[in-house]
């Protein structure tokens, strides 16, 4: 097996490092694109919660939008992962996973 294999196979096992030096991909909701400049950017972590703070060092102030001061997820806020939503900050991601945040809009 070659180096490269075994590092994907380590990387898989739950045991290495976990979505810190592989890029994810990140949808970033219209609202939001003020921060990034763009639809899609590339972002790291081991959780969504690590992931968001990437994002927040990249693009600051990004993660007060999404998460509130108590590290809730704001109610107009969505979180999917590889299209499945989810509301846990502690939910674990891989290298392959693709983020989609999304924003409910309303008004009168």
């Amino acid at each position: 097996m070659s180096a490269e294999a075994l590092a994907k196979a380590d990387c898989g096992a739950g045991g290495g490092q976990i979505g810190r030096d592989a890029q994810m991909k990140v949808l970033i909701p219209t609202p939001l694109r003020p921060y990034t400049d763009a639809r899609e950017v590339d972002a790291e972590g081991a959780t969504l919660a690590e992931l968001l703070a990437d994002l927040d060092k990249r693009y600051p102030g990004i993660r007060f939008r999404a998460i509130d001061e108590q590290d809730r997820m704001r109610p107009h806020m969505r979180f999917f992962v590889n299209g499945e939503q989810t509301f846990d900050l502690n939910r674990p991601l891989s290298p392959a996973d693709s983020v989609q945040i999304v924003q409910a809009l309303s008004g009168g």
